[in-house]
């Protein structure tokens, strides 16, 4: 089936080109448009997210090379670096963004492993600050000196992928996206301190859904009773009670629950609030350890994607980049599984990456190759800490 076709060529067969055109034709990204189409200019972008290109001129240096091919590749008949810049200035960023969504919803049925045994989904939500040049990005606000955008992300831990990607300037406050976040009932959600804003965490209880969020230094408590835990696990205790205060009592009115727990490998204690009654408290602490999956997924994608430096100045051209890279990711990961890919997605962009424009099967490709001893530059040397 793949018999002469490049391994960029068949690796677009995996993106669903008729939802893509519906959302083209949703937002008119096609009208007035004769040669290079939205399509053409997501496979431009995608393929200089495969193959690491730094800035515009480098990834049109590289199509114009193998002109020849560009045709064949999708990529359209004439490739110019004015064209795909104003493409990214102009056209709609929601056709982007709502693709890399749809690819999310697919990536997510295909994988649901949890990482114990505990019912429901579990997502860690949190921010990572990606830093501009205020004269060139002057419409990102962050300080007097320096521009800056921020991705709010919700990363599913059981499947690996995140489910949306909430993107904003860098001065927006991480608690304000908690508001965009549609709660799913009987999903757990973890946060880190940054987002105790007990108004919201209530939204949570209403929806009922669960929360972890590690403790202010300032907590206001007022025990009711304790339960017994195991002090042997590094649990110091587990109380109910209340949110103390005038007006925070009034932001969460129920109970809630406290426990305490003693980091034995950083040496460092933590104390976790949670709306979760049932789980033991050895759970709600490894609970807490898994946010730092999403720790892992904003080094991943800013090491491997290109989404630090940017091929367009304009915020349209940025969050078409950023989505681009989500779009990237997701492909990634759904080939792994269509195909069945006992790697991680790091090996398997290595291997595409030097390989797109050979005409071998891309699924003997990756059976092949062979990668056990590449090192993800000390991605996989992180330890994995509940700080």
């Amino acid at each position: 089936m793949n018999q002469g076709k490049y391994v960029f060529s068949q690796l677009v067969e995996f993106l669903p080109q008729r939802v893509f055109d519906r959302l083209t034709s949703k937002y008119f990204g096609n009208k007035s448009i004769k040669h290079f189409t939205c399509w053409n200019q997501l496979l431009c972008m995608v393929f200089g997210q495969f193959s690491a290109r730094e800035s515009m001129r480098d990834l049109i240096i590289v199509i114009e090379a193998h002109q020849s091919k560009s045709y064949h590749l999708g990529l359209g008949k004439n490739v110019t670096r004015s064209n795909l810049s104003k493409a990214n200035e102009n056209r709609n960023f929601k056709i982007f963004e709502e693709f890399a969504n749809h690819l999310i919803l697919i990536d997510q049925g295909k994988n649901n492993n949890t990482p114990f045994d505990i019912k429901g989904n579990i997502y860690a939500f949190d921010s990572s600050t990606i830093d501009l040049c205020l004269s060139v990005f002057c419409w990102a606000h962050f300080r007097k000196t320096k521009a800056g955008i921020k991705l709010h992300t919700l990363f599913n831990v059981n499947s690996q992928i995140p489910v949306f990607i909430h993107i904003t300037e860098a001065n927006v406050h991480d608690i304000n996206t908690m508001d965009v976040i549609d709660y799913e009932a009987f999903a757990y959600y973890i946060f880190d301190r940054a987002y105790v804003d007990y108004e919201r965490l209530f939204r949570i209880e209403k929806a009922k859904a669960y929360f972890v969020v590690r403790a202010k230094s300032n907590v206001k408590f007022k025990r009711m009773y304790s339960q017994k835990v195991d002090k042997t696990t590094g649990i110091k205790y587990d109380q109910i009670g209340k949110i103390d205060g005038f007006y925070t009592s009034k932001d969460y009115p129920k109970k809630i629950r406290k426990v305490k727990f003693l980091d034995s490998e950083n040496k460092k204690m933590l104390i976790f609030l949670t709306n979760n009654f049932e789980l033991p408290s050895q759970d709600i602490a490894l609970l807490y350890k898994q946010r730092w999956k999403v720790e892992l997924f904003f080094k991943w994608i800013k090491q491997h994607l290109k989404v630090k430096t940017f091929w367009g100045t304009s915020e349209n051209a940025v969050r078409i980049q950023i989505n681009v890279a989500i779009i990237t990711y997701c492909l990634v990961s759904i080939i792994a599984k269509d195909l069945k890919i006992n790697r991680s997605n790091y090996e398997i962009l290595q291997i595409l990456s030097a390989s797109l424009l050979d005409k071998v099967p891309v699924n003997e490709l990756l059976m092949k190759s062979d990668c056990n001893n590449v090192n993800e530059n000390n991605t996989n040397q992180l330890v994995f800490s509940l700080f």
